[in-house]
C-alpha cells in the first residue's frame, strides 16, 4: 500500500504525531509511554523556546489508514558550524520495521533541509541536542530514564542502509548503589584536596530564579567547547525553572563555590519514568493522583543526574578533576533519604575521557549507548 507522508498542520495531527510511538512500541515491555500533556508542551511554540527560535517541521507517515511512523526536521540558528557546511537536524524518529517507511520519512526531512540550504543532516535530536540525543543502539533490555530515548533494535539498521553513518556516540552511565557504593576512601581523598578551598552548598529555593540562571551560566561555560554544543538561552532557563520546580529538592541539587563564586553544580532528579510507566500517557482522571502519591511516598527507586558542570577555567587542574567527584558524593545523603538505588548519569560523550574515567572510578558502567548519525545531502 502507498505510504503518505503528511505534514503536521494542526492540533489534531500533532496528537496523532505524539501517539505514533505508542503503536510502534506496543509490544516492547521496556518502553515508557510519555505523558501526552508534557509532549504537547514540548512540541509547542507557546511552551518551548526552541520551537520558537528554530525552524521546525513535523511529519506523520500513514499507510492503509493508520499511522506507521513520524519524524521531525529542525534548523537551530544557535547550532555551531565550526567552519563546516550548514547543518540541519532530524529527530522524533519512530516507525514500524519497514525500510520503505523509514525512507519516506527521512526523505521528507532531507528534502526540507535541502530546501533551506542545508548540506548535512545530523540526528536524531528530539528536538534539541540539550534534550533527547541520539538513537539507542545498545541497552535495549532496560527501560529509559526520564528525558532519555528508547528505540527498537531495527532502527539503526534502517538508518545505515539509507546512507547514515556514525557521527558520535554518547553513553548513559549507571551507578548501582547496592553493588558499588561510593568508596569512603575515594571520597575522603578528594575531600582532602578540596578542604579549605571549596564550599559545597544546597540549592537555595528562596533565590530560585537566580540559582537556575547560575546553573545555566556554568553549563554554558563548562560545555562551550564540546562537540555539538548549543547554549541554553535565558528564555530556556526560565522555562526549565518552571518545569523542574516540582521535581527539584534542595537535597538533590548542589553548588560548589570558591571564594563565594559558584564554579560547579549538579542536579539529580527522581526518575519520573518509573512513576508514570503504567499511566499510558494520561494524567486524567486519576493518573495525576497516582503520580503525586508515588513521588511523595518515595516509591521511585531510581534517579538521573541530568545536569552537571564545572567552569572551563578549572579544566585540566587537580581541582577541576576533584569537583565532579565531590559533587556526586554530595548527592549521597539525599539519595539515601529518597531511597534511590540506581542512578543514571547521562549523557556523556564517547571522547570525554576525563569524565568517563571519573565515573568508572566511582563504579559506574556505561549501560546504554546512543548514536548520532550524519549524512551529506546533495544539492536540490
Amino acid at each position: 500500500m502507498t505510504i503518505e507522508v503528511i505534514p503536521v498542520a494542526d492540533g489534531a495531527q500533532l496528537r496523532r504525531f505524539i501517539r505514533v510511538p505508542f503503536a510502534v512500541h506496543r509490544d516492547d515491555r521496556m518502553w515508557i509511554p510519555p505523558l501526552m500533556m508534557e509532549r504537547k508542551e514540548a512540541f509547542s511554540a507557546k511552551t518551548n523556546e526552541f520551537v520558537r527560535r528554530a525552524e521546525v517541521r513535523f511529519w506523520v507517515a500513514r499507510r492503509g489508514g493508520r499511522e506507521v511512523g513520524r519524524i521531525s526536521a529542525q534548523i537551530d540558528p544557535l547550532a555551531r558550524r565550526d567552519g563546516q557546511a550548514p547543518v540541519g537536524h532530524f529527530g522524533c524518529l519512530s516507525a514500524v520495521d519497514d525500510r520503505e517507511v523509514f525512507a519516506s520519512l527521512l526523505g521528507a526531512a532531507e528534502d526540507f533541509l535541502r530546501s533551506r540550504g542545508v548540506e548535512r543532516a545530523l540526528g536524531p535530536f528530539s528536538l534539541c541536542i540539550n534534550e533527547e540525543t541520539g538513537l539507542l543502539i545498545d541497552g535495549f533490555d532496560t527501560p529509559p530514564m526520564m528525558m532519555m530515548g528508547h528505540d527498537p533494535p531495527y532502527a539503526a539498521g534502517h538508518l545505515e542502509a539509507l546512507g547514515y553513518l556514525k557521527e558520535k556516540d554518547v553513553y548513559a552511565y549507571l551507578i548501582d548503589r547496592d553493588a558499588a557504593p561510593l568508596s569512603g576512601a575515594v571520597r575522603a581523598l578528594f575531600e582532602r584536596r578540596l578542604a579549605g578551598t571549596v564550599r559545597l552548598r544546597r540549592l537555595d529555593f528562596r533565590n530560585y530564579a537566580n540559582e537556575i540562571r547560575t546553573m545555566v551560566d556554568i553549563f554554558n561555560d563548562a560545555w562551550s567547547e564540546n562537540w555539538g554544543f548549543v547554549p541554553l538561552t535565558n528564555a530556556e532557563a526560565d522555562e526549565m525553572a518552571k518545569r523542574m520546580r516540582l521535581l527539584l529538592d534542595a537535597r538533590l541539587v548542589w553548588f560548589a563555590e570558591i571564594e563565594g563564586e559558584a564554579v560547579g553544580f549538579i542536579v539529580m532528579l527522581p526518575n519520573l519514568n518509573e512513576a508514570i510507566a503504567d499511566l499510558d500517557g494520561r494524567l486524567f482522571p486519576f493518573g495525576w493522583a497516582k503520580l503525586l502519591w508515588r513521588l511523595k511516598m518515595r516509591r521511585v527507586k531510581s534517579a538521573r543526574v541530568a545536569l552537571m558542570g564545572v567552569r572551563k577555567r578549572l579544566s585540566g587542574t587537580v581541582l577541576g578533576s576533584s569537583l565532579p567527584i565531590a559533587l556526586i558524593a554530595s548527592l549521597e545523603p539525599g539519595a539515601d533519604t529518597f531511597g534511590f538505588r540506581k542512578v543514571e548519569l547521562s549523557w556523556i560523550l564517547e571522547d570525554n575521557r576525563p569524565m568517563r574515567h571519573i565515573l568508572e572510578r566511582l563504579g559506574a558502567r556505561a549501560y546504554k549507548t546512543y548514536r548520532v548519525y550524519g549524512k551529506a545531502l546533495g544539492c536540490v
